[in-house]
């Protein structure tokens, strides 16, 4: 696998565009947006893509309405209007966007499907998650479904659907349940992977165009990988 190859505006991976919205295939180690690391973000790069496709002079108008842990990978989706900003917000806060996850762990789950319901309380010192089973001071209640879909060689893949959208959710509750997911040394896995990624793929995203109303459903392909490839 060995180095991580993040996006750049010729290499951007644009699972859908029109005049409001574009859906972007986000790399492991792009960041959604600026922090404290100084690296360019996925914004700044489909600003960029978006300017030269245009040829655009001056800033090009870009809105972030969701974001992607930094070594995640999949769908990321922006407004291009400040008229399509405020109704995708509208959309991901009343949960009306259906968000479908895959990740691969290598331990079996207690089931073959569950739904697991924990208290998340983040750590901005470590900027991690803790999972409880009870509700506690500054907690936030997180609920996912999951799916086994397939029983590889050493790992399981799972379909996750998410009820709620906390921070570091998927990779806080597997852990908890024992099933950390590949590659996510913060969460309890045994060994990082090369490239710095996690197998956490956001893989599908279903909703309501903001302006045209149509149904939108968008699937993106899985990183280039041996183990993804086996999926």
């Amino acid at each position: 696998m060995g180095k991580k190859t993040i996006s750049t505006p010729e290499n951007l991976q644009v699972l859908y565009e029109d005049n409001h919205i574009i859906v972007v295939n986000k790399r492991a180690g792009d960041l959604v947006q600026g922090d404290k690391t100084g690296d360019s973000p996925l914004s700044d790069i489909v600003k960029e893509y978006l300017k030269d496709k245009y040829n655009k002079p001056g800033n090009v108008y870009l809105g972030v309405v969701h974001r992607l842990d930094r070594p995640t990978t999949g769908i990321v989706l922006f407004a291009k209007t400040s008229k399509a900003l405020p109704r995708l917000n509208k959309l991901f806060s009343e949960k009306s966007a259906s968000k479908t996850y895959w990740a691969l762990v290598k331990n079996q789950p207690p089931k073959m499907e569950d739904t697991l319901i924990h208290w998340l309380k983040k750590n901005p010192k470590n900027n991690k998650s803790s999972a409880f089973h009870k509700e506690t001071t500054r907690s936030k209640r997180a609920v996912l479904h999951y799916l086994i879909l397939k029983q590889l060689n050493n790992y399981f893949l799972l379909e996750i659907e998410l009820e709620t959208g906390r921070h570091h959710q998927i990779r806080s509750q597997l852990s908890s349940i024992g099933c950390p997911i590949k590659g996510d040394l913060k969460y309890g896995f045994d060994r990082s992977n090369p490239d710095g990624s996690i197998h956490l793929h956001a893989r599908k995203l279903e909703f309501t165009h903001p302006v045209s109303k149509e149904a939108i459903c968008i699937t993106a392909p899985l990183p280039n990988d041996p183990l993804w490839d086996a999926c």
